[in-house]
């Protein structure tokens, strides 16, 4: 077995600290932080596994303007009021805008 020099690990251990990594970053939103509690019935980026119905891809406007009828209780809906009156016109907007990337 090779003995290594303090000053081999030292170059050693450098190198392996500037190495080019690569490494792929999310970036978290706060429409994505707030769109996770859609997750349970929408599925995760807004595809649905079931019978809820799937929201990703779905225009800005659309959500925004569902999200906005559910809160206000213009759509009628079983559990969506409920989830919808907890977000302000801000959240609704960066929820909405989160799932219409979603492919």
């Amino acid at each position: 077995m090779k003995n290594f020099s303090l000053q081999q690990c030292l170059l050693l251990f450098a190198a392996l600290l500037t190495a080019n990594y690569s490494v792929t970053a999310v970036e978290l939103t706060q429409g994505m932080m707030l769109s996770n509690t859609c997750a349970a019935c929408h599925g995760t980026d807004g595809k649905s596994p079931g019978a809820i119905p799937s929201i990703n891809g779905k225009s800005k406007a659309f959500l925004t303007q569902t999200l906005t009828d559910f809160r206000s209780g213009k759509r009628p809906s079983t559990v969506m009021g409920r989830h919808a009156k907890g977000y302000t016109d801000d959240e609704i907007r960066m929820i909405a805008e989160y799932f219409s990337h979603q492919k």
